[in-house]
Order: structure tokens, then C-alpha cells, then sequence
């Protein structure tokens, strides 16, 4: 899963990040809402984490337009405006879900799952390919009905790789979706996941192009 983070609190923005990554969510940060709407036009999130009080201009014009531009896209409200009140605008405005700060970080990655569970149209979302099965939430796996043992970064790359059905998906695009942005990483890392996978289901799982980068050796079942 990947998510925007709308935040202009730096200090906040970076302890959300690093949260989420500990429950298997990478997310891109900004600031602004003008950077939020560039960000959403050039990229694909999972979901929205939207604060209120943006120094460029209220929260809530900015669910607006990124409802306008993406009406399916699950949006929660982090914000420290507890008034139910503002509860209500925000739910009424077009917001999936509403947070208040202070916030348990277990609470939001939980909610942040299942809206996304919600707006795939399922209540467990499972991902088959060919002989492979993956389940994203809980990080299960099985080739050919036996079961396999991936990491969260393994199970993530397949996700990544089935969605895009038969395109290939170039190594930065990859990174950005299993690491999110300012995420310190190894040169070498993708490449290590893409080995291991490759060991555990074999050579064939993960297609290798010059100059295009990697895609599942399976079709994803409809």
C-alpha cells in the first residue's frame, strides 16, 4: 500500500511516516495543498491522510479538488480540529474517515487498511497470478496450494508487480512503492527482494527487460 501524507507539521509528518512503514505502508509527504495536487496528478496513492490546517489554503478546499480530480480515492482526516463540527464538514465534504490529534499510529495504519479494503470492493483483498496467491494484509503466500514464507518488502514487490498486469515497472518506480520517499535505502536493495523471490518461487516469478525494468511472470486472474 501506498499513501499521501498532507501534513505542513514536518515533526509530525516524520513520526507518521515512519509508523506506517512499521505496518507495511510507504507514503509520500507534502507540505501544501499546491504540492498535494501536483503530487496526486503525477502519481498513484492507495489512499489520502489529509490535515486541516495547511498553510496555503484549508483542508477542506483541498478535498474538494482532490475529489474532483480522483472521486474514488479514500481520503482520512488527520487533524487536531476536534469539534464535531468539523467532524461533520469533513465526513460531509467527502472525507472516508476522520482522526483527531494526539492519534495511535496502530489505530491509523488499521484504518488506513481497510479503507482501502473498502474501496477495492472487498473485505479481503487476495491477489492470484498464475500458481501463485497472495494475501496483502496479512503477508501470506502459497505457490501451487503450498505455503510460502515472504517478507513484507517480498509480498509488497508482488503486489506492486501484479497490479500492473503486463506492464513493466521501472526499478525507481519500485523503490518509490516499497520504500516511499526519504526513506534511506541500499543501492543494491530491489535487487535483493528480487533475488529472494526469485529463490523461494522460482526464476520464472519476476521478468527481467534491459531498459524496462521488471514485471510478474504471471498474469494476475480477473
Amino acid at each position: 500500500m501506498r499513501i499521501l501524507l498532507v501534513e505542513d507539521d514536518e515533526l509530525i509528518a516524520s513520526g507518521i511516516l515512519v509508523g506506517l512503514r512499521a505496518h507495511g505502508i510507504a507514503a509520500a509527504h507534502v507540505l501544501t495543498a499546491a504540492d498535494a495536487e501536483c503530487m496526486q496528478q503525477e502519481e498513484t496513492f492507495d489512499a489520502i491522510v489529509l490535515d486541516l490546517g495547511l498553510p496555503d489554503r484549508d483542508g477542506l478546499q483541498l478535498l474538494d479538488a482532490i475529489r474532483a480530480f480522483e472521486p474514488a480515492v479514500p481520503v482520512l482526516i488527520l487533524s487536531a480540529r476536534d469539534a464535531i463540527e468539523y467532524r461533520l464538514s469533513g465526513l460531509h465534504g467527502g472525507a472516508d474517515d476522520y482522526m483527531t490529534k494526539p492519534f495511535d499510529l496502530r489505530e491509523l495504519a488499521a484504518r488506513l487498511h481497510a479503507l482501502v479494503r473498502r474501496s477495492q470492493g472487498r473485505c479481503v483483498q487476495i491477489i492470484e497470478a498464475g500458481p501463485l496467491r497472495v494475501e496483502p494484509d496479512s503477508g501470506l503466500a502459497w505457490l501451487s496450494g503450498q505455503p510460502v514464507e515472504l517478507s513484507r518488502r517480498e509480498v509488497d514487490l508482488l503486489v506492486h508487480l501484479a497490479n500492473a498486469e503486463a506492464r513493466w515497472l521501472p526499478p525507481d518506480s519500485l523503490r518509490e512503492r516499497l520504500y516511499g520517499f526519504g526513506e534511506e535505502i541500499h543501492s543494491n536493495a530491489l535487487n535483493v527482494h528480487i533475488h529472494n523471490i526469485r529463490r523461494k518461487l522460482g526464476n520464472q516469478a519476476i521478468e527481467t527487460s534491459r531498459g524496462l525494468g521488471y514485471r510478474l511472470g504471471w498474469r494476475r486472474s480477473s
